[in-house]
């Protein structure tokens, strides 16, 4: 595990900061989709719509973007039950409006997740450093 990284040409050395575990991303999510709703009903915009899906998405790329890749399903269920039960039902009850509907909302939620976590996980170009002798070797 590396500890540090360094552009090319720089002088200042940065942390690589460590990614939370996948259960710990889930749980992250599930709690901000909760703050979320509390937002979104405080705006009086908890109900199904273009706001509460495009919020939820968003929720879901941000946490993503500082989530493992592997976390990306669970990221995207998390968005998905927030955002069904309490942006759409104002109930807290799950509905079901077809495979085809609830499917491509877990599918949507989840690639918003992985396409930010997988660039951050990439690994990161090492920097060679050579060194310039002025004086010839006797």
């Amino acid at each position: 595990m590396r500890m540090y990284s360094a552009r090319p040409g720089g002088t200042r050395y940065h942390p690589v900061p460590a990614r939370p575990s996948v259960g710990t991303s889930g749980t992250l999510a599930l709690l901000a989709g909760g703050a979320l709703a509390l937002g979104l009903g405080g705006f009086g915009a908890l109900h199904s719509g273009r706001p509460a899906f495009v919020a939820y998405l968003a929720l879901c790329g941000l946490v993503g973007a500082f989530s493992r890749p592997q976390a990306a399903p669970l990221v995207g269920l998390a968005g998905w039950l927030c955002g069904n039960a309490l942006a759409e039902h104002h109930h807290a009850e799950l509905g079901w409006s077809g495979i085809r509907w609830e499917g491509g909302h877990y599918v949507v939620f989840t690639a918003a997740a992985l396409l930010l976590a997988v660039p951050a996980a990439l690994p990161r170009r090492t920097v060679r450093v050579s060194v310039v002798r002025l004086d010839p070797p006797h």
